[in-house]
């Protein structure tokens, strides 16, 4: 019998100001695919979401955990998660992917967890990577103050991108086209000059181009919050002829892998 894969939101904070709040939580995404278990951007409270848990998610049983960029609503548990992973650093086993700025002159993996993993891995633009029986791929580089990526990857016969956070820009629709599930990160309800995320009416925009059979909401900041995001969903299934949900921390979407 196929073993069921699954994404969990661990956490659906996005911006400062709902991360420092704790008004959704800030802990990443959970992604076992074919009894390969990996990490993507463990916010402040990973480790504490992962033993809430339930079922509990054990961090020992990680293979890899990947940064999609170093800005701290994604990466502050990047160390705790790493010494989780590896047993306190004594089972040096896993994978660690990231930008090289997150390991550059102002690092936020610390020199003395980078002796834990394997390896780490720097990840590069439209680069593809495995660990274990995970395979994914980066995307162009996005427009952010940070080196930042998106990631695509296959969980059973879906195809599932992560558009993380950016300026919006039109060369993202084509970069994200043949998707079957889009995870895109929207903080503002309304466009916001000079800030380089992405807001609803962007968002719209980019679902109607890719034309995903599921998109997902997530990362939302405080005028998404106030919004309503779920309904801000419904509105967008309705307009678009889309299947198109908002995210919640904890939720847990399955795949036959």
């Amino acid at each position: 019998m196929a073993e069921i894969g699954f994404i969990k939101f661990l956490g659906t904070a996005g911006a400062r100001f709902v991360m420092i709040r704790q008004l959704r939580a800030s802990a990443g995404l959970w992604i076992r695919c074919a009894g390969t278990n990996v990490l993507v951007d463990p916010g402040p409270g990973s480790i504490v979401r992962c033993a809430a848990s339930r079922p509990k998610l054990d961090p020992g049983l990680l293979d890899a955990i990947i940064l999609t960029h170093r800005h701290l609503d994604h990466s502050s548990d990047i160390n705790v998660m790493i010494e989780a992973m590896t047993e306190g650093g004594f089972k040096k086993r896993g994978t660690v992917f990231c930008p090289a700025d997150a390991i550059g002159d102002d690092p936020v993996i610390l020199k003395y967890a980078r002796a834990f993993p394997e390896k780490i891995e720097v990840l590069e633009e439209k680069k593809e990577y495995k660990v274990g029986n995970f395979e994914f791929q980066t995307s162009l580089r996005h427009i952010h103050p940070v080196t930042t990526y998106g990631l695509k990857f296959r969980l059973g016969s879906s195809r599932i991108s992560l558009l993380t956070d950016t300026r919006y820009f039109p060369e993202l629709a084509d970069a994200y086209k043949d998707t079957d599930v889009l995870i895109i990160c929207v903080v503002f309800a309304e466009p916001r000059a000079g800030i380089d995320h992405l807001s609803l009416p962007e968002a719209e925009d980019l679902i109607r181009q890719i034309q995903p059979k599921k998109a997902i909401l997530t990362h939302f900041g405080m005028t998404m919050l106030k919004a309503r995001p779920h309904l801000q969903a419904e509105e967008l299934s309705k307009r678009l002829g889309l299947d198109v949900q908002a995210a919640s921390d904890g939720m847990r979407i399955e795949f036959s892998s």
